[in-house]
């Protein structure tokens, strides 16, 4: 075979011999109408005949592999290391004569581009765009000897290698083909992206054009002309182009000016843009997905020198029709924005009777037939709006649009559309449906001992019915229903009696049978255990410290001096709350029963952070707190006229609020509490599984789906492949941004805060939990690296119920994700700590150790200074 193959010879299956690109090109050629540059590619076998002969590389690997993703000067250093090596190794003799063969055959044409082509690059999952390197106009056999060796080091290149580093890629298996190409001299080229990269709409094609070769648009130095394509329907955006980049006489490429007449004339005419998106819309039904391609304009024809899957967009739900359709995130509504596995997406799914489509390894809610009736759209917008303005916004924005979401007289059915009738304040009721959750849960841990096989798997199937039933147990809504329509009343009765403002938040403080903020407090007490134990407390700064392994965890502390008292008091909270952790709607995700190292560093923050009996003190405060601003506002109502009329109403209010608010967090603890039944059940049968040579380990079964899990059950039939590429395709998800709300047409809609009372050079949010502090931000990605003292304010993505330990030391809170329901703003309420939810972006625009101030009454938060300040 040689180690030069030509364009013809190859398909897009040959990735491992041609790299992506290359795979890509020889695909391109076979696409009808389609012109393609004439060449051939110098494959990877080439590059590792190449790359055995430099001296020392394989240890020069090693150190490369062994390197993490944030050694970046390390990473930079040893890849230029690398690359000059290889650079300065000489073509071996048989892979130049190969080369010059292929030249010949290929026309021996005056002037040739010579791309790189890695076997990492151009893939669905990561098209590594940019990373290598690629040189144009090159002239003459040597010339391009020279520009292969520096396309086989620009593997090393420090962005290569971060890349790379960063996204899970072994510097070892990466190999480099390249791609030798006839020259096209171009009037014109640039870039066409079969999905809008701004909004990812698939039905607008986005076309970036320039005068001269493609180079100005890749190295920044043009502006390009924009043109937005919708059917036939075109908008131009004419840049000013004030240079070009031409082919230079003799080789390489130069800059040139633009004359006047020229810099603002558009570079493609209307015809010419439609015949480019005809041409574009061929190429993505060919690969099947949306593309990414590079083309040039010469002689009036469009040559394709590169087509590479656009892998930004988010992907969209798959269904049997063709029509319009409008998708919520789940995961937003959630607090789990986290890309899930199958096994947790259909227990999910089995779990809630919302009609639910799964895309990206996320879930959404499609909202269509809401939409559509005109009796559902506005109460759905308006109770959606509510808890999250932001995706209210969304859906305005799509209902404006006539004709995406179609019109029906049809009243809706969504079983999520419409409230409970509120009942009165009786404590009994709250009782008795804990009792009775608990009952099932106590049935449900006997019934489901010994049970295996199919067996097992039909059992927890049909326990989640009976975990539906608790969930949606219509007296439970109406608990839940009272205690929102009471803060409601409150906030806009209280308002306007007395101009008092968010007055809810401060009765709802300490009130009873909060499961979530009790478990915040409870681990206060198991700081108090250990705080008097000063070995037990250096051998946790030791697990904080140095990491530690989850199945010894436990046993080695119990033999630490006071470790066994220790023990018991972290044993007795995971008895309570061990179930629960981050993401924990996934049922595949790691509880803190499996990992309770996740607690230390909350532990050792409450040991350093307070003193003993600090949980009875704060609970203490707030039930006080909720006391005086009750008794003050009934005083104040009633001096107004009519006040002992408004003080009776506001007092039954409050009673409802306090009796009810607490349970809003039970539902959802009761869920997990056997999600985590389930799991423990099915993870011992996939341990027999495993022992039966049917997976390879038992958490292959979180990459499969429940249909998926029982047939393997049934059949005892491996899944290596099926599993192999659920990681695959899992990985890839796990770098995606879900968004708020999504159509069919893959448009991805953030919405907006329609504001005009955030002071200049705030950034606004929803305010769920007032107070307004100011302190110094820690911006957190894992609840088990937090790194907090008292006082400072928590800025993340998202919290869950697993984060509540933590709500104990901060003072203010700011996450990207969140609503006035949520977990995480009811827990804010309860503790008192000022909260903005739905902050875009905050965990970017706001810097670890900057000093903010949060503005929970009103929405926003301000930089106060910088980290350094």
């Amino acid at each position: 075979m040689g180690f030069v193959l030509s364009l013809e010879d190859l398909d897009r299956t040959d990735a491992d011999l041609v790299g992506g690109k290359g795979a890509n090109l020889a695909e391109l050629v076979r696409v009808p109408g389609t012109h393609v540059p004439d060449g051939f590619c110098i494959t990877t076998d080439a590059f590792r005949r190449a790359v055995e002969a430099v001296p020392s590389i394989d240890r020069l690997l090693d150190r490369l592999s062994a390197l993490a993703p944030d050694q970046h000067d390390e990473l930079r250093q040893l890849g230029a290391e690398i690359g000059e090596a290889i650079e300065d190794h000489a073509v071996p003799d048989d892979v130049a004569a190969d080369i010059s063969g292929a030249l010949v055959r290929c026309g021996n044409h005056e002037a040739w581009a010579v791309r790189s082509s890695s076997t990492a690059e151009d893939l669905p999952s990561a098209s590594f765009a940019g990373q290598q390197d690629s040189y144009l106009n090159v002239v003459g056999r040597e010339s391009i000897l020279r520009a292969v060796t520096r396309c086989w080091a620009s593997l090393f290149t420090e962005r290569a290698v971060a890349y790379r580093a960063q996204n899970g890629f072994d510097h070892r298996k990466v190999r480099m083909a390249v791609v030798v190409q006839r020259m096209v001299f171009p009037q014109a080229s640039g870039v066409l992206f079969t999905a809008d990269p701004l909004t990812s709409d698939r039905t607008v094609i986005s076309v970036e054009a320039t005068f001269g070769l493609g180079e100005a648009l890749v190295s920044g130095r043009v502006n390009p002309d924009v043109y937005t394509v919708r059917g036939t329907d075109i908008t131009a955006a004419i840049a000013s182009k004030q240079y070009s980049v031409e082919p230079a006489p003799g080789g390489g490429t130069c800059l040139r000016d633009v004359s006047p007449e020229r810099q603002f004339a558009a570079v493609l005419s209307d015809v010419r843009i439609l015949r480019l998106t005809k041409l574009g819309r061929a190429i993505e039904a060919h690969f099947g997905c949306p593309q990414d391609i590079e083309w040039c304009l010469a002689d009036d024809e469009f040559h394709i020198v590169q087509s590479r899957p656009i892998t930004t967009l988010f992907p969209i739900p798959v269904t049997d029709d063709d029509d319009n359709h409008v998708y919520v995130s789940v995961g937003h509504q959630q607090m789990m924005t986290d890309a899930m596995k199958p096994l947790g997406i259909s227990v999910w799914q089995l779990t809630s009777p919302a009609p639910m489509r799964t895309a990206g390894g996320r879930l959404f809610v499609d909202v269509t037939a809401a939409l559509s009736a005109p009796t559902s759209r506005e109460a759905l917008v308006e109770a959606l709006g509510g808890s999250d303005p932001l995706l209210g916004d969304a859906l305005r924005t799509i209902v404006a649009r006539k004709g995406f979401v179609p019109g029906s007289e049809a009243p809706c059915t969504d079983h999520r559309i419409g409230t409970a009738e509120p009942i009165d304040a009786d404590p009994e009721v709250v009782t008795e449906l804990i009792a009775r959750t608990e009952s099932s849960l106590s049935a449900l841990k006997r019934e489901i001992r010994g049970k295996s096989g199919t067996a097992l798997v039909d059992f927890v199937e049909t326990d989640i019915h009976e975990l539906r039933r608790i969930l949606f147990d219509p007296r439970s809504l109406q608990v839940i229903t009272a205690a929102m329509e009471s803060a409601r009343w409150l906030s806009d009765h209280l308002d306007r009696w007395l101009g008092e403002k968010d007055a809810a938040d401060t009765l709802a403080q300490s009130v009873p049978h909060n499961v979530t903020s009790e478990m915040g407090l409870a681990l206060l007490d198991v700081a108090d255990e250990i705080r008097p134990r000063p070995d037990v407390v250096a051998f946790l700064r030791h697990v904080e410290e140095s990491g530690y392994d989850d199945e010894v965890f436990l046993g080695d502390l119990g033999d630490v001096a006071g470790g066994r008292e220790a023990r018991a008091a972290i044993e007795g909270f995971l008895d309570r709350y061990g179930m629960r952790c981050v993401g924990e709607i996934d049922i595949t995700r790691p509880r803190w029963r499996e990992r309770p190292t996740a607690l230390v560093p909350v532990i050792v923050g409450n040991i350093d952070s307070f003193t003993p009996g600090a949980a009875q003190r704060r609970f203490e405060h707030g039930r006080r707190a909720a006391e005086t601003k009750e008794h003050e506002l009934l005083e104040r109502l009633r001096g107004l006229p009519d006040g002992e009329r408004k003080a009776d109403e506001t007092e039954r209010m409050i009673a409802r609020l306090r009796v009810f608010s607490g349970y809003r967090e039970y539902p959802k603890y009761a869920m997990v509490c056997r999600y985590f039944e389930y799991k423990q059940a099915l993870s011992n049968e996939a341990a027999r599984l495993v022992e039966h040579g049917v997976l390879r380990s038992k958490d292959d079964i979180f990459y499969l789906t429940y249909d998926e899990l029982r047939e393997v059950v049934r059949t005892q039939g491996k899944c290596d492949e099926l599993v192999r590429d659920r990681r695959r395709a899992f990985r890839f998800y796990e770098t995606l941004t879900p968004p708020r709300v999504l159509t069919s047409d893959g448009e991805v809609l953030s919405g907006e805060y329609r504001r005009e009372d955030v002071p200049d050079g705030a950034v606004p949010g929803m305010p769920v939990s007032a107070g307004v502090v100011e302190g110094r931000a820690r911006v957190v990605a894992d609840m088990a690296q937090a790194d907090l003292v008292a006082g400072d304010i928590l800025v993340t993505a998202y919290t869950d119920p697993s984060w509540t330990p933590l709500f104990v030391s901060i003072k203010g809170l700011v996450t990207e994700v969140g609503g006035l329901m949520t977990h995480g703003a009811v827990i804010a309420r309860e503790y008192g700590v000022p909260a903005v939810v739905g902050v875009q972006h905050a965990t970017r625009l706001i810097r670890d150790g900057q000093r903010i101030r949060v503005n929970g009454t009103d929405g926003y938060v301000e930089i106060v200074s910088g980290p350094d300040s």
